[in-house]
């Protein structure tokens, strides 16, 4: 059995990330909005990605594998990449694997994080917020029916329903990550998990995020993963998107960042220095009397020359020329050559001299 995994980044945390459904190393990359994710993750930490077996690069056709043997895959690739213990992140069905692997090696679980997972994939009277099997094979027929064309994202996520860009990647990142029959076999299978039963079991720092709107997964699902999971930090988010690209990823990567490294992320600042720049040619009635038209004219052209060319050193901007003076102004780069110096024109000295 051979599954593809891939590293990025070289922090000193790993995390190994469990998409949802199916995957494409590959394809994941060239769509800006998730390659956002990887490379928000990867920024503080080792970032251990792979295509869970049948999916994407992972062997094909490999019949139904457990929920067991999926976690096997796992291990595997968290000892081909030499983590020795790593933050499990899962995303949707990626956080029921998640979550048995977290409760069968705790010493190896440095942290768990689950994004709009849930615990049970059929409705049940004790667990009245999961699909009927009926709206289940309504779904089956949709993605039989509709395979390869643009992706409906009225409820992965809608706030790109409308985004021709989105859908086209999607179609074509499903496409590459499994066969028609064994994406419907996948998500077939993935309505028989059921992970109830160790929930209790799971005695590592846990993160359950969810929105409240999540048109996917219920929300109540996300609550009560977390009401299950001793001492679990329940973090509910607004919007209705499922997937973790979609919406506001950056608050949802936010809450991810703090918790497995104690840090909140702060915003890049904007803040810049300004400087702003008047010169003026002292006594410029008088000069201007003493030179004549000709000769005054002469000097504020030279004057003028002498900012312009100061400006183009040093990456000023000019605002306006005051027929005796200019007015720009400086957005704080350094010089390019030499020390920073502004000209100066004084009465009976047309030339100009340098202040450091």
């Amino acid at each position: 059995m051979n599954i593809a995994y891939q590293t990025v980044g070289d922090g000193l945390l790993d995390i190994i990330y469990v998409p949802g459904w199916v995957s494409n190393l590959d394809y994941a990359w060239i769509f800006p909005p998730l390659a956002h994710v990887f490379e928000r993750l990867s920024a503080f930490s080792r970032l251990i990605l792979f295509d869970k077996r049948g999916t994407g690069l992972s062997d094909r056709n490999v019949g139904f594998p457990t929920l067991e043997e999926r976690m096997r895959d796992m291990q595997a690739v968290l000892d081909a990449a030499g983590s020795r213990r790593a933050a499990l992140m899962g995303t949707s069905e990626g956080g029921n694997m998640c979550m048995l692997f977290a409760a069968t090696y705790p010493e190896k679980t440095a942290a768990l994080v689950l994004n709009g997972s849930f615990a049970k994939g059929l409705w049940a009277e004790d667990y009245p917020w999961a699909k009927t099997r009926e709206q289940v094979e309504e779904e089956l027929e949709a993605i039989a029916r509709d395979w390869g064309g643009a992706f409906d994202l009225g409820n992965a996520a809608p706030s790109h329903a409308n985004d021709r860009e989105a859908r086209e990647w999607l179609a074509g990142y499903l496409r590459n990550s499994a066969s028609p029959q064994d994406a419907i076999s996948l998500w077939r299978w993935n309505t028989e998990i059921d992970v109830r039963g160790i929930l209790s079991a799971i005695h590592v720092p846990t993160l359950v995020l969810h929105r409240t709107g999540d048109r996917w997964v219920n929300v109540e699902e996300g609550r009560y993963v977390a009401h299950q999971v001793p001492g679990a930090k329940w973090v509910e988010l607004p919007g209705d998107d499922h997937v973790i690209w979609a919406g506001d990823a950056d608050r949802t990567l936010d809450e991810i960042e703090e918790f497995l490294t104690g840090i909140r992320p702060q915003p890049a600042s904007e803040r810049i220095l300004l400087t702003v720049m008047f010169t003026d040619i002292v006594g410029s009635t008088s000069v201007a009397a003493e030179l004549g038209d000709r000769g005054w004219q002469e000097l504020v052209h030279r004057h003028d020359e002498a900012v312009r060319a100061e400006l183009g050193r040093f990456g000023g901007s000019e605002i306006k020329t005051m027929g005796d003076g200019f007015l720009a102004i400086f957005h704080g780069r350094r010089p390019t050559s030499g020390s920073a110096s502004v000209p100066r024109f004084t009465p009976g000295n047309a030339q100009s001299v340098e202040m450091t």
